[in-house]
């Protein structure tokens, strides 16, 4: 059994948003298992950490770059916002995507990769920038996407500049229709996909152990109501359906019409271009997901300051 400590109390109230005493309660219920205490708190109606995202921290920017049928996403990392409103280090983050199109999604080898345009290599540029701006910066991580008979589509949210922001997105489409009408759906899929943060792009592709878990907790949940055993097995059945609609991009509804199912809108697009068209990829970049920045108390700096 796991020690039940201060800092996993804390670990557990951060995923969650539930009470102290709540956690603390979940976590010896389930031996310290942090994964299980979150399961715990849902099925007694404490959490909602199914539908919590991770708390957002860093600083930097998401870049994208295009080129034909290929398209690549990086984060650049820093410790203030205000380095992300630097020309140099845009200048970076541009750079080290276009990088990209060519290295794939392999941090390291892209660092070791020629820097576009500059002498040395990627990570001698990032060494360089840091001398210059006097500010820590890290290539956290990238991905390439491409497509044989298709498109590549990026979209970034509320842009600082051309390819470069908070939020980014590209999707690759399969299609010989024309280009401009494949661009055009794929601009509306990647801002769905920014608004909407799929975790799988059909049902095939969710991680089997994420559905059975998802399928323990709504079996719980549904046990309490004192129903008969089919009715509950009905209901839970109709709940995974549900679960399925939130999470998988095929099955969402589109954000543009907030009616039509995202399938559907594809193959309604198709029909207008006169040609298939299919949804083989998608890469989702918010900057800082899943890094916490360190909690600061303001009040026990000054008196540490002061003392």
């Amino acid at each position: 059994m796991a020690e039940i400590t201060a800092a996993l109390v804390k670990d557990l109230r951060e995923k969650t948003g539930a009470g102290m005493m709540d956690c603390k309660k979940a976590l010896g219920e389930t031996a310290g298992d942090l994964d299980a205490a979150v399961d715990w708190l849902r099925k007694k109606g404490l959490s909602a950490a199914a539908k919590k995202a991770g708390r957002v921290a860093a600083e930097g920017l998401v870049a994208l770059a295009l080129e034909g049928n290929t398209g690549a996403v990086i984060e650049l990392n820093s410790e203030t916002d205000f380095v992300a409103r630097n020309t140099q280090f845009q200048g970076i983050a541009a750079g080290i995507a276009k990088a990209a199109l060519k290295v794939g999604d392999d941090v390291a080898a892209l660092e070791a990769a020629a820097f576009p345009g500059g002498a040395g290599n990627v990570k001698e540029a990032i060494t360089n920038a840091i001398a210059t701006i006097g500010e820590n910066m890290s290539l956290r991580r990238a991905k390439r996407l491409t497509v044989e008979g298709g498109r590549v589509v990026g979209y970034v949210h509320s842009a600082l500049a051309e390819g470069l922001g908070k939020l980014g997105v590209l999707v690759a489409l399969k299609s010989t229709a024309p280009a401009e009408a494949v661009d055009a759906l794929g601009k509306q899929l990647a801002m769905h996909i920014a608004a909407a943060n799929p975790q799988s792009l059909s049902v095939a592709d969710l991680d089997p152990a994420a559905v059975e878990r998802e399928r323990q907790v709504l079996t719980d949940q549904a046990a309490g109501s004192g129903k008969p055993a089919e009715i509950i097995a009905k209901m839970v059945e109709g709940r995974v359906r549900k679960f399925y609609q939130e999470v998988v991009l095929l099955e969402q509804t589109f954000v543009i019409d907030g009616e039509t199912q995202v399938g559907k809108a594809i193959e309604k697009a198709a029909k207008a271009a006169g040609a298939p068209i299919e949804l083989v990829g998608f890469v989702r970049f918010q900057l800082g997901e899943g890094i916490e920045k360190k909690s600061e108390d303001f009040a026990a700096e000054v008196a540490k300051i002061t003392s």
